[in-house]
């Protein structure tokens, strides 16, 4: 069986990142231990640019900030968007599904409304974190 490959949304990550017990940090956690993340340039560059808001300087220093999406960089597999979609009810989100798509992922981990609704998309499980951790893998 080849490995499994998840994509996490930004929002599931800095939940990852900011808390250490959470649901999100388990499902990270978990998919790590069972497969890879897979990266694009547009989800990491919206991950640096969400963690540059002032809002987050009482939970993490900057320092840990960059070394979280570093560490994520050189463990998680870059692919190339090799797909364009134009589906999601925010466009924002559709770089996810074409990450999915173009690095062929499992699942997709999400809390986001816009990208849940569209539950399986293209055969790919779109599902919140705790949903996720329930999940086992043939």
């Amino acid at each position: 069986m080849s490995e499994l490959a998840f994509v996490f949304d930004t929002n599931v990550l800095i939940s990852a990142l900011l808390l250490k017990n959470s649901v999100s940090r388990l499902a990270f956690d978990k998919a790590i231990l069972d497969g890879r993340l897979l990266i694009s340039l547009e989800t990491i560059d919206e991950l640096n640019d969400v963690l540059k808001r002032p809002k987050f300087d009482r939970y993490v220093t900057e320092k840990e900030r960059r070394q979280f999406v570093a560490a994520l960089v050189q463990d998680a597999e870059l692919v190339t968007i090799t797909q364009q979609i134009a589906i999601c009810r925010d466009p924002k989100d559709d770089k996810f599904l074409e990450l999915a798509m173009s690095g062929g992922a499992d699942c997709i981990v999400s809390g986001d409304k816009d990208l849940l609704s569209l539950h399986p998309f293209q055969g790919i499980p779109i599902v919140r974190p705790d949903a996720f951790l329930n999940l086992t893998w043939q």
